[in-house]
């Protein structure tokens, strides 16, 4: 094989998987199963920052 048609080949796997890996992702909404996982953490977090309250 040449390089070109190994170069090739493997940039379309690596577009297939990447492309797997999103799908799966947006399929079962795993972006944002893991924001609201991640809320409480956040949620405690920006409680915790000082403000200045007065205008």
């Amino acid at each position: 094989m040449s390089k070109l048609t190994t170069v090739l080949t493997k940039t379309a796997l690596f577009g297939v998987g990447f492309f797997a890996v999103t799908f799966t992702a947006y399929f079962f909404n795993l972006d944002m199963k893991l924001t609201a996982a991640m809320e409480p953490i956040l949620l405690n977090h920006y409680d915790k920052i000082k403000r200045d309250t007065h205008l």
